[in-house]
């Protein structure tokens, strides 16, 4: 019983305060009521969420839909040369394996295709997991590439409402603090960083 009551107490008290404050929220000259509220999609042409999307759907279409030219020779240029060197590190490692197993097996019919360039059979092993393994460090390291293509895509849709002006600027001063009775007098330099518009 005794929660019944609090709780009903406490329902009350809200609502008559919401009342209140709603009230002296209309009553107040220097409030007004606008329709129009500034949000993220009335500042920004662009939206990240989409821009990220396209990057992930297809590697560049996030930089074109953020009218980012320029880096599609980036991020092609790079998911090429990592296809290229998984497709070489693959090619060479079932080169070496098929030679391996063609070196271990026993049978006279096959025959190594490096013909016992590279010495014993533990050392086309060797040299096919040092493939394999790099082929695979190849991969993680392209999907990361591919990863950062498609951040880049929202970073850039998020930057693309600030303005950057050219009124910024960074100076090299020469500085000279003369001491007083307790310090002494340093020369040093002094870095300047204008930030106004």
């Amino acid at each position: 019983m005794r929660f019944v009551s609090l709780l009903l107490f406490s329902f009350i008290a809200l609502s008559t305060h919401h009342s209140v404050a709603q009230r002296l929220l209309l009553s107040d000259s220097s409030i007004t009521k606008s329709d129009a509220i500034e949000t993220f999609t009335t500042v920004s042409t662009l939206d990240p969420n989409k821009a990220s999307l396209y990057a992930a759907v297809f590697p560049g279409l996030g930089q074109i839909y953020n009218r980012q030219y320029w880096k599609l020779p980036i991020v092609y240029g790079g998911l090429m040369l990592f296809g290229h060197y998984i497709n070489n590190r693959h090619v060479l490692y079932n080169a070496f394996r098929n030679a391996y197993l063609a070196e271990t097996d026993g049978n006279e019919n096959t025959v190594n295709p490096f013909g016992g360039r590279f010495g014993s059979a533990t050392t086309l092993e060797r040299n096919a997991e040092q493939l394999r393994r790099d082929r695979d460090y190849l991969m993680v390291l392209g999907t990361l590439y591919y990863l950062l293509s498609i951040v880049d895509a929202h970073i850039a849709a998020h930057l693309s409402e600030f303005d950057v002006n050219d009124d910024l600027s960074f100076e090299v001063r020469p500085a000279m603090y003369m001491g007083n009775r307790y310090t002494a007098q340093n020369i040093g330099v002094s870095l300047v960083f204008n930030l106004s518009k």
